[in-house]
């Protein structure tokens, strides 16, 4: 097991999840890695959350311990000597803090971008409404879940449990190899969603390849709760 890279807590996780044409995606599916499916079908998920008493090998750097994300990833899985490991791929990562963007491009070579970010928690005797707003180009994109105040279990081979355990990360590097990083955590729980609204520019924010989104309908909206998590140090496949 390698080292610890960053602990953090991911809360108040918001996922629409898209099914896509898998065509899509392959120009972006790293190597080694195949689309990891669900009862047939090829998701995306634009993914809003909160970073919490965030730690870089056990270290909080001021001002950037507790902080938004939002971003668009499918779903991939790698035969590692027979056995099946469940990743990630982000086709890009937004953030409020350009250090950020900057460790992670130049360490995971991943697809961060800095932006203006805020968020919204409120909660009242009967809902729980969550909001992840981020700029671009003067316009403020909105992802918003209004849901149940109290969390449940997730039922196994639920389409909740595919899209929330993906416990690995693969990212196609620019001199064509695959690096693979893993993330710990332990089993969610989820709120059921009440409505949830989205105002995104697709096309702005990720390019032609994804601006039939602005015209598509989530097949569901998840609101997970998060936990404690644990990113591992990364290894070249």
């Amino acid at each position: 097991m390698t080292s610890a890279f960053l602990k953090a807590e991911w809360r108040k996780l918001a996922m629409a999840n898209y099914v896509v044409d898998p065509a899509v995606l392959l120009p972006y599916l790293p190597k080694h890695t195949e689309l990891d499916l669900w009862n047939g079908r090829c998701y995306v998920s634009l993914v809003g959350f909160m970073f919490l008493n965030t730690r870089i090998k056990g270290i909080k750097v001021p001002l950037h311990v507790n902080f938004e994300e939002v971003n668009l990833r499918f779903y991939v899985r790698y035969n590692d000597a027979g056995e099946w490991k469940r990743g990630v791929v982000f086709i890009s990562e937004i953030v409020p803090k350009p250090a950020l963007s900057f460790v992670a491009n130049t360490i995971y070579g991943e697809h961060y971008e800095t932006m203006s970010m805020r968020h919204e928690w409120q909660e009242n005797e009967q809902t729980r409404l969550v909001e992840y707003s981020w700029k671009k180009n003067n316009h403020w994109n909105t992802f918003q879940v209004t849901a149940d105040l109290q969390s449940t279990d997730m039922e196994a081979g639920s389409e909740e449990e595919f899209i929330t355990e993906h416990f690995w990360g693969y990212t196609k590097r620019k001199k064509g190899f695959t690096s693979e990083y893993g993330v710990e955590h332990p089993r969610w729980q989820v709120y059921p969603v009440q409505s949830y609204h989205i105002d995104a520019d697709f096309e702005e924010l990720y390019g032609t390849d994804f601006a039939f989104l602005q015209q598509e309908i989530p097949v569901s909206v998840l609101l997970a709760e998060g936990s404690e998590i644990i990113v591992r140090k990364g290894r070249r496949l």
